[in-house]
């Protein structure tokens, strides 16, 4: 078939209240070259640092989020976008009191071997 339309993404199981569904990557169909996901960050969430080995596209729907990249602190708004080249030490935050929902797509897929997140 020359198209798949996904209607039943993977959801991936989180314990900090971040909601992640992944419509296309190695969890849903195997796909290591790319993975998009369809996300919700609870109010107060963040991650650890890390420094993955994939590009990062994230497009926010709904919401701000914060970004920390190489020290530099970055928010976007509904509406905007941003890329964080691979090898990039970076971390994700929703500090704000609101939901953040947003779109992201790595390349190549998200994988936890890549991601290479730091010790807290």
């Amino acid at each position: 078939m020359a198209y798949n339309i996904q209607d039943n993404p993977f959801v991936v199981p989180t314990t900090d209240g971040k909601s992640i569904k992944e419509h296309f990557g190695l969890a849903t169909d195997g796909n290591s070259q790319i993975s998009i996901a369809h996300m919700t960050a609870p109010s107060g969430w963040s991650e650890p640092f890390q420094t993955p080995e994939f590009d990062e596209y994230t497009f926010i729907v709904k919401g701000r989020k914060q970004f920390i990249i190489e020290g530099e602190t970055v928010i976007l708004e509904a509406g905007q976008s941003i890329k964080i080249e691979k090898n990039t030490r970076v971390q994700y935050a929703n500090p704000f009191t609101e939901p953040c929902e947003y779109i992201a797509i790595c390349t190549p897929a998200f994988s936890m071997d890549l991601v290479n997140r730091e010790v807290e």
